[in-house]
């Protein structure tokens, strides 16, 4: 079901919020680019997914896991054939999708997508639009204004397929109140424990033990391959700090954008959408009486699900952003006016809330976020100037970066010694393919620069190696302190385990066992109490068909934990929660979604060079 706020408003805001976020790496201008770029990796019902496309998605999802782990992940598993699969697989779908879309003619005009972008949250500053905010996205992301435009007006059909299929799935009520009830629970519990450190006065390690632990694993005591090196920087944002742009350019693209900088007239509308006319016309008799009760009416009436819940607000909007007759209707209304309007969807009881007239923001509200685009934009094309010959000066004069740094006004950084692994904090060295150059026997043993790299959009690096230590073996005598005190922790540990495991038993059995209890609390899934989040899984999920009922947990840092349940409470479960209606729906929806590009798959021409997936 295509509703009115998943057809226009909502949908867009979402993707250009959430979504558009997400998948940085799809867009227009990876498809004119794969129709210069012959060498497929797939092609799904005719659309051909280019091999440029595919590694940049790829290099985008991979740059993402490595943030989201702070840099503590192996390069090597993040380029694996299963990531590349899966990253493969992902654009199928989406492609999938795209074609779908086409053939249901879902389009959204150029305008509403520029009217939904000056909405958008992400790029608001103090409830206005924010050029300065949304060029930072611009140039995060390596776009254009144009290009960005382009690739959400290509999207957003695939959000709005995708959104309508999800929103027709209904959880069971039986699943949705087995959630409320489980959510609800509480469960007392008490725990006991066996910390490592307690046991450790009873370890004894001898010379012979740490001699055997050093032979059988002499490569952890390895130092490894490490070099000190130099590195210089050619970005975009460095660019643009360079020439800042003149009073008389600010002006004249102030002049240049008059309409960019006019905001429309806005206006704010709740709705409460009923199938049924005489419905609609009942509503509006209530509200004649008591129009104070709209929302109230709206969560308990409105089929809507993207709004009830917000009492039918739908919040500030323009022209061409949602469907015809609904927008005429509120654009005819005076403010806290009630009005009939009938779409697609059904028949529409709407409400004027608020009016923002349009307005022209001044020169003084913009210069700072102009100058700051400008900037930008100065930053790009100096960029887009400058890289090739970055390029050769750092390749043609190997033996130093000095030439390319005096040529772009760079400064020349040093590291601290670091080693060929992703777990460490690099700033711009942090990338796999730069460190493998830094490591390659070219830099290492005849000195050279290595190539310029891009390790961000519009971010250049190249290095050179000042020092190198190869990779060398500790001895026995560097390290023996260390293995003494790894083997004596691992031993504690192993006591701690028999002993907590030993209670354990006996606690099941029915004896008292001698084990001290820590005050009892009621943890739920809502409401852990203080319980780690370890401990509070084990606990909820523990069979307690007999109490009390006992667990043992042992902890990643040495030790072990029991766990006693002594009795289960079952509250009121509030089934009517939306919180939990919404999750039960998207359970539901994501399944179906699934199910859907699964059906899509059966009856899709779907063409894979096996053969591309690999490394290059």
């Amino acid at each position: 079901m295509f509703d009115l706020v998943h057809k226009y408003k909502l949908v867009i805001q979402v993707f250009l919020g959430l979504i558009a976020i997400t998948f940085v790496g799809w867009g227009v201008e990876n498809y004119t680019g794969m129709m210069t770029a012959r060498d497929t990796v797939a092609t799904v019902n005719g659309m051909e997914i280019s091999q440029r496309e595919f590694a940049d998605e790829l290099r985008k999802q991979q740059d993402q896991l490595r943030r989201a782990f702070g840099g503590a992940l192996d390069p090597a598993a993040l380029d694996s054939l299963e990531t590349r699969r899966a990253v493969l697989e992902s654009m199928i779908d989406r492609r999938l999708l795209m074609s779908e879309a086409g053939r249901a003619h879902l389009f959204m005009t150029r305008e509403g997508v520029i009217a939904a972008i000056t909405q958008t949250p992400e790029f608001q500053e103090d409830g206005k639009f924010s050029t300065a905010k949304y060029s930072q996205f611009l140039a995060g992301e390596g776009l254009t204004d144009q290009g960005y435009v382009a690739r959400v007006q290509s999207e957003a059909p695939v959000q709005r397929i995708s959104a309508a299929i999800g929103a027709t799935a209904i959880a069971p009520r039986a699943v949705t109140a087995r959630l409320a009830a489980l959510e609800a629970q509480k469960r007392e519990v008490s725990q006991a424990s066996f910390p490592a450190q307690q046991y450790l006065p009873q370890v004894r390690i001898d010379e012979a033990q740490i001699k055997a632990h050093y032979e059988a694993n002499r490569a952890d005591y390895r130092t490894p391959e490490r070099v000190r090196a130099e590195y210089v920087v050619l970005s975009a944002e460095a660019l643009a700090r360079q020439e800042p742009p003149t009073e008389a350019e600010i002006k004249a693209a102030y002049e240049g954008r008059a309409t960019q900088f006019r905001v429309e007239e806005q206006r704010r509308a709740s709705h409460i959408l009923v199938k049924d006319k005489a419905e609609a016309e009942k509503l509006i008799s209530e509200l004649k009486k008591n129009p104070g009760r709209f929302a109230e009416l709206a969560k308990k009436h409105s089929q809507d699900p993207g709004s009830a819940g917000q009492g039918g607000d739908l919040g500030w909007f323009g022209r061409g952003m949602m469907v015809q007759p609904f927008e005429e209707a509120v654009f005819r209304l005076k403010q806290n006016e009630i009005d009939l309007a009938q779409s697609e969807f059904g028949f529409h009881v709407v409400r004027l809330t608020g009016i923002q007239a349009a307005k022209a923001r001044s020169l003084e509200e913009v210069r700072k976020d102009l100058a700051e685009e400008l900037a930008r934009q100065k930053g790009s094309r100096k960029f887009a100037e400058a890289s090739e010959t970055f390029g050769n000066l750092v390749y043609e004069q190997a033996d130093s970066l000095k030439p390319a740094a005096e040529r772009f006004k760079l400064h020349v950084q040093t590291t601290g010694w670091i080693a060929k692994s992703a777990r460490q904090e690099l700033g711009a060295l942090d990338h796999p393919k730069l460190l493998a150059a830094l490591f390659s026997e070219d830099a290492i043993k005849g000195r050279k620069n290595t190539d310029a790299i891009e390790v961000a959009p519009s971010t250049l690096v190249a290095a050179r190696v000042l020092e190198h230590q190869p990779a060398a073996q500790r001895t026995l005598e560097e390290v023996k302190d260390e293995i003494a005190t790894e083997l004596r922790r691992r031993e504690a540990s192993a006591l701690a385990l028999k002993e907590g495991s030993a209670k354990l038993e006996q606690l099941r059995q029915g004896a008292d066992a001698g084990v001290k209890w820590s005050p009892a609390r009621l943890v739920s899934r809502r409401d852990a109490q203080g319980l780690p989040g370890q401990l509070l899984r084990q606990v909820v999920a523990a069979d307690v068909t007999k109490l009390p009922a006992y667990l043992g947990v042992p902890v990643p840092d040495g030790g072990y934990i029991l766990l006693r349940i002594s009795r289960v409470v079952e509250e009121q479960a509030k089934q009517a929660d939306p919180a939990l209606a919404a999750r039960g729906a998207e359970l539901y929806g994501n399944a179906q979604l699934e199910a859907y590009i699964a059906s899509l798959r059966g009856d899709a021409s779907i063409k894979v060079k096996a053969a591309s997936l690999e490394k290059k």
